[in-house]
């Protein structure tokens, strides 16, 4: 499906691991290389812009790193970057230059695109996070089925095999995620959407979207030159029927 694809859901110039991304169609292949990947790239940083820290961490020298936050390698914190009081990056993580890694957030195998913040209580584990794209307070991704099966990401076209038994969450560029959201295992979401929070998000959802809550989504409205664009409804529930056929009176 050509909406998972790492060249719909991100802009690789945004990224000091976009070379990770050569040859692969869907974001999730990499999960398993980004270990090998950090030590790769580290040993190959300048000296007068990264300082490296212990075993397999790098630090850029202009990043700003609490004394009481918990770094373990391999780690690239890039530059400009913030890891705030009491982070906790377990490992085989990339911070992207200007991204945000806030208080008691925790990291796993991620890669965080440039402008990426994770300011308050979050968990990413297992996830690529686009470019700019949001966490709000304690929303998290939950990287292991509950019966530890391997994850399927399930499409309106069919269900994908990843082959994966740990797969967080796939964000594009400028996602925005509400307070307290939980992104289930293999969900992936379409740049440039926001999620409603409180919400529990599984499987694909489509790019400009409104998510509210399964059953609950909607495409954002587009305004050019004062025209009203038409709006595609997915599955908007009890809820959305009134709105929809408000929407039909005005021939939307």
């Amino acid at each position: 499906m050509k909406e998972l694809t790492v060249k719909e859901l991100y802009t690789l110039d945004e990224t000091i691991a976009k070379d990770i991304f050569e040859g692969v169609t869907y974001p999730w292949e990499v999960l398993p290389k980004i270990s090998r990947f950090i030590v790769e790239l580290g040993n190959t940083l300048s000296e007068e812009e990264y300082e490296k820290q212990g075993e397999n961490i790098w630090i850029a020298k202009t990043a700003k790193v609490a004394k009481s936050a918990s770094i373990t390698g391999p780690a690239i914190i890039g530059k400009e970057a913030e890891v705030r009081h009491c982070a906790f990056i377990r490992g085989n993580a990339i911070v992207g230059e200007g991204a945000v890694v806030g208080n008691s957030t925790e990291l796993k195998n991620v890669i965080l695109f440039n402008k990426v913040q994770v300011p308050h209580y979050n968990y990413v584990g297992d996830s690529i996070l686009g470019y700019k794209s949001h966490m709000g307070a304690a929303s998290i991704t939950s990287n292991v089925k509950s019966d530890k099966k391997l994850v399927i990401v399930k499409t309106p076209e069919g269900e994908i095999e990843t082959g994966l038994k740990k797969f967080g969450a796939m964000l594009g560029d400028e996602v925005e995620v509400g307070c307290g959201s939980v992104l289930n295992p293999g969900t992936v979401v379409g740049s440039h959407t926001n999620i409603y929070p409180l919400s529990s998000v599984r499987g694909f959802v489509p790019a400009k979207s409104i998510y509210k809550k399964p059953g609950w989504s909607c495409r954002k409205t587009i305004v050019r030159e004062n025209k009203m664009k038409k709006i595609g409804f997915i599955g908007v529930g009890i809820m959305g029927k009134s709105m929809v056929r408000n929407l039909k009176k005005g021939r939307f």
